[in-house]
């Protein structure tokens, strides 16, 4: 099944081809895209990328904002999205919706964000920080910018989870030129976004992966959680390739900016 999103690219480049001069040529040239492939013949998904939207702070479509600290103005604000829900709201349970309101009210001392915690998934991957995919001809590495997060897609040899963690447990397989991966054993801790949207430990995540060109993915994610979610719901969204010759993922240990957060009251007093 097509995602939303891919519906409505598919529409946009036919509206080009009627209305923008020389929109038939990059039309037929996306017809023409070939998926990159290993040298072992399967799809290569190797690369830095990145999402560009506003997913982290909202998965569902919403108007501006202002910021909860007064004293950043706006330089805190929440932007206005569209959305990355396939057809646009979270289908809560009636209580986990009043959960989630509560969350987003104490959203500065509940999210894991602002408190340097792992992201989880599917959070990690629109996060505002580039993320770089490791394939070889086996497993396949995810290192993130954020925090150093690191996980693991086990490809060929599937085993459970020997403990719930913040990333889960990843285990992955190509479907044609798409790669899945199906996530689960999560400790429940990790939130969606900065709107308060968030998961049990029951949470199972599946994703998949396409090129849609040379330097885009198409990525979706189809979340169940029988314990807050009345039925599974999917996100979708592109990622891009960062293009700088020398993109890379960098050192974002961001625990030493929260250690007077999360441990200034146990400081020893000065003398």
């Amino acid at each position: 099944m097509r995602s939303s999103y891919a519906r409505g690219r598919i529409a946009a480049a036919a509206m080009l081809a009627c209305c923008l001069p020389g929109a038939q040529t990059a039309v037929a040239q996306a017809a023409e895209f070939e998926t990159p492939r290993t040298a072992e013949g399967l799809p290569d998904f190797n690369g830095v990328w990145q999402a560009l939207n506003e997913a982290n702070w909202g998965l569902e479509g919403r108007a501006a904002s202002a910021s909860p600290v007064l004293e950043l103005g706006a330089a805190y604000a929440a932007p206005p999205s569209l959305g990355v829900v396939e057809g646009g709201s979270i289908p809560y349970q009636a209580s986990a919706a009043a959960q989630r309101d509560e969350n987003f009210t104490h959203r500065l001392e509940r999210d894991p964000e602002v408190k340097c915690y792992l992201p989880g998934v599917p959070r990690a991957n629109y996060m505002p920080h580039p993320f770089q995919i490791i394939q070889g001809d086996g497993d396949i590495i995810m290192a993130y910018q954020y925090r150093g997060a690191v996980r693991t897609i086990y490809m060929d040899e599937h085993q459970p989870a020997p403990a719930p963690t913040w990333m889960g447990w990843s285990n992955g397989r190509f479907e044609g030129d798409t790669l899945v991966v199906e996530n689960t054993d999560f400790n429940g801790l990790t939130w969606f976004d900065r709107a308060g949207n968030f998961h049990s430990e029951n949470l199972r995540v599946v994703e998949r992966y396409t090129h849609i060109s040379p330097d885009a993915l198409m990525y979706e994610a189809t979340i169940e959680d029988p314990s807050v979610f009345t039925r599974p719901w999917t996100i979708s969204m592109p990622l891009y390739r960062r293009l700088e010759e020398n993109a890379q993922v960098l050192e974002f240990k961001c625990q030493e900016f929260v250690e007077d957060l999360l441990y200034g009251e146990f400081a020893k007093p000065e003398n």
